[in-house]
Protein backbone atom coordinates (compact mmCIF):
# COMPACT_ATOMS: atom_id res chain seq x y z
CA UNK A 1 0.00 0.00 0.00
CA UNK A 2 2.93 2.33 0.56
CA UNK A 3 4.08 1.78 -3.02
CA UNK A 4 0.89 3.16 -4.57
CA UNK A 5 1.36 6.84 -3.50
CA UNK A 6 4.99 6.70 -4.61
CA UNK A 7 3.89 5.42 -8.01
CA UNK A 8 1.36 8.24 -8.42
CA UNK A 9 3.99 10.83 -7.47
CA UNK A 10 6.38 9.33 -10.02
CA UNK A 11 3.77 9.49 -12.77
CA UNK A 12 3.16 13.19 -12.02
CA UNK A 13 6.89 13.99 -12.21
CA UNK A 14 7.48 12.20 -15.52
CA UNK A 15 5.45 13.92 -18.25
CA UNK A 16 3.97 11.75 -20.97
CA UNK A 17 3.18 13.69 -24.15
CA UNK A 18 3.63 11.36 -27.13
CA UNK A 19 3.61 12.74 -30.65
CA UNK A 20 4.56 11.48 -34.09
CA UNK A 21 8.21 12.53 -33.82
CA UNK A 22 8.76 10.97 -30.39
CA UNK A 23 7.19 7.65 -31.33
CA UNK A 24 8.84 7.35 -34.75
CA UNK A 25 11.36 4.57 -35.25
CA UNK A 26 14.79 5.62 -36.37
CA UNK A 27 18.20 4.26 -37.13
CA UNK A 28 21.18 6.59 -37.31
CA UNK A 29 18.82 9.51 -37.81
CA UNK A 30 17.77 8.42 -41.30
CA UNK A 31 14.37 7.39 -42.56
CA UNK A 32 14.27 3.76 -43.62
CA UNK A 33 13.59 2.98 -47.25
CA UNK A 34 12.13 -0.33 -48.32
CA UNK A 35 11.77 -3.45 -46.22
CA UNK A 36 13.05 -2.88 -42.68
CA UNK A 37 12.86 -6.48 -41.49
CA UNK A 38 16.18 -8.00 -42.55
CA UNK A 39 17.38 -11.44 -41.51
CA UNK A 40 20.99 -11.44 -40.38
CA UNK A 41 23.17 -14.50 -40.58
CA UNK A 42 23.47 -16.27 -37.23
CA UNK A 43 27.21 -16.69 -37.69
CA UNK A 44 27.77 -12.99 -36.96
CA UNK A 45 26.21 -13.42 -33.54
CA UNK A 46 28.03 -16.69 -33.00
CA UNK A 47 31.44 -15.13 -33.59
CA UNK A 48 30.47 -12.23 -31.34
CA UNK A 49 29.63 -14.73 -28.59
CA UNK A 50 32.98 -16.47 -29.07
CA UNK A 51 34.70 -13.09 -28.79
CA UNK A 52 32.84 -12.36 -25.54
CA UNK A 53 33.73 -15.82 -24.19
CA UNK A 54 37.44 -15.22 -24.81
CA UNK A 55 37.17 -11.78 -23.22
CA UNK A 56 35.69 -13.39 -20.12
CA UNK A 57 38.52 -15.92 -20.21
CA UNK A 58 41.06 -13.10 -20.16
CA UNK A 59 39.20 -11.31 -17.36
CA UNK A 60 39.42 -14.44 -15.19
CA UNK A 61 43.01 -15.35 -16.04
CA UNK A 62 44.69 -11.93 -15.90
CA UNK A 63 44.29 -11.27 -12.14
CA UNK A 64 45.49 -14.77 -11.34
CA UNK A 65 48.46 -14.39 -13.66
CA UNK A 66 49.45 -11.12 -12.00
CA UNK A 67 49.34 -12.61 -8.49
CA UNK A 68 50.50 -16.12 -9.38
CA UNK A 69 53.66 -15.97 -7.22
CA UNK A 70 51.67 -14.96 -4.14
CA UNK A 71 48.87 -17.48 -4.70
CA UNK A 72 51.07 -20.52 -5.21
CA UNK A 73 50.57 -23.81 -7.01
CA UNK A 74 46.86 -24.11 -6.27
CA UNK A 75 46.16 -21.04 -8.43
CA UNK A 76 48.39 -22.44 -11.19
CA UNK A 77 46.49 -25.73 -11.13
CA UNK A 78 43.20 -23.80 -11.19
CA UNK A 79 44.31 -21.82 -14.26
CA UNK A 80 45.45 -24.97 -16.03
CA UNK A 81 42.14 -26.74 -15.32
CA UNK A 82 40.18 -23.68 -16.49
CA UNK A 83 42.17 -23.42 -19.73
CA UNK A 84 41.84 -27.19 -20.26
CA UNK A 85 38.04 -26.97 -19.99
CA UNK A 86 37.97 -24.08 -22.47
CA UNK A 87 40.27 -25.96 -24.86
CA UNK A 88 38.11 -29.09 -24.69
CA UNK A 89 35.09 -26.99 -25.64
CA UNK A 90 37.02 -25.30 -28.44
CA UNK A 91 38.26 -28.64 -29.84
CA UNK A 92 34.72 -30.05 -29.63
CA UNK A 93 33.37 -27.08 -31.58
CA UNK A 94 36.21 -27.43 -34.11
CA UNK A 95 35.47 -31.15 -34.64
CA UNK A 96 31.75 -30.44 -35.10
CA UNK A 97 32.70 -27.84 -37.75
CA UNK A 98 30.84 -25.13 -35.90
CA UNK A 99 33.60 -22.58 -36.41
CA UNK A 100 33.66 -22.82 -40.20
CA UNK A 101 32.29 -19.95 -42.22
CA UNK A 102 29.92 -21.39 -44.84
Amino acid sequence: MILLPVLFRFLKVVPHHPNAIKTATFECGMETIGKTWVQFNFRYYFYALIFVAFDVLVVFIYPLAVQLRNLGYSALIGIVVFIAIVLVGYIYAWKKRVLEWK
